[in-house]
């Protein structure tokens, strides 16, 4: 299923990701909600045909992915129209911000989250995913599907999207 209209629902982008085991729950969650996944280089483990074999990822050929060698690369193959950067250092709310089809959801790798240069560069775009004092952050994988429901809970509420009888996400 892909969004409203072409292309895919949201665009998930993860910037240097390192965990096999984070990227492929990622990978899951984009094919049961139609987004696209980025992968942005370096990887921390191999996406060959047989690595993925090897690792039971038997959803993986189904997955829309795309990988970049570098993040200006990722910009110049997407030409993201909107981003949203996911930080823990971020001050505005995820629950804030109005997400639209079609948005770029930027995650960071697992033990140093996104770059400051990033940070800097999109400093009007950063989110944070609301959480009880003293906790430093959730795993990427749990945080990319909080932050995707989110964007389909409110493309759900304006009429965008709409759950069929039996749960599945349709197109209006």
């Amino acid at each position: 299923m892909s969004g409203p209209g072409p292309g895919p629902l949201f665009h998930v982008v993860l910037h240097e990701p390192e965990i096999p085991n984070n990227t492929g729950n990622i990978g899951r969650t984009c094919v049961a909600t139609g987004c696209r996944l980025h992968l942005i280089h370096p990887l921390g483990f191999d996406t060959s045909e047989k690595a993925c074999r090897r690792a039971g990822l038997d959803y993986w050929p189904r997955l829309d992915r795309a990988e970049h060698p570098s993040w200006e690369a990722y910009l110049a193959a997407a030409c993201p129209s909107r981003l949203w950067l996911f930080s823990t250092t971020a001050r505005a709310c995820s629950f804030d911000a109005e997400f639209r089809a079609g948005d770029h959801l930027v995650f960071g790798k697992e033990t140093a989250g996104l770059p400051d240069p990033l940070l800097s560069r999109y400093r009007d775009r950063l989110l944070r995913l609301p959480m009880v004092a003293g906790e430093r952050s959730l795993n990427v994988a749990t945080a990319m599907c909080a932050a995707v429901y989110e964007g389909i809970r409110q493309l759900c509420a304006r009429g965008e999207l709409r759950l069929a009888d039996d749960g599945t996400i349709e197109r209006v």
